[in-house]
């Protein structure tokens, strides 16, 4: 009888369920590296720093140039990236518009 892992880890970014094989094998470090506005590469919690005001769709509110954003989350795409503010939850900046603090 083949050795068989019936184990599976659901896929949120794909939306189905995966070999916990196939999903070991891909690691964050497979991804191309996120960076910032200045090159620095970004990883989960970090602290960012906004370079430019930036006005918040649907929040009526404008985060100012210097906002200290904590605890990033990388995105599938390198591009964006996760975070909280006070204010504001699920908020989603551009890389472009921030700088490793």
């Amino acid at each position: 009888m083949p050795d068989t892992d019936d184990t599976y880890i659901y896929d949120e970014a794909l939306g189905e369920w995966r070999p916990a094989c196939a999903a070991a094998a891909e690691t964050p470090a497979a991804r191309a590296p996120v960076r910032d506005a200045a090159g620095n590469v970004l990883a989960d919690g970090d602290a960012v720093t906004l370079i430019k005001d930036l006005k918040v769709k649907g929040a009526n509110q404008t985060l100012k140039q210097g906002t200290v954003i904590r605890s990033i989350r990388l995105t599938d795409n390198p591009e964006e990236i996760d975070c909280r503010h006070d204010s504001i939850k699920g908020l989603v900046l551009r890389t472009e518009f921030v700088r490793k603090r």
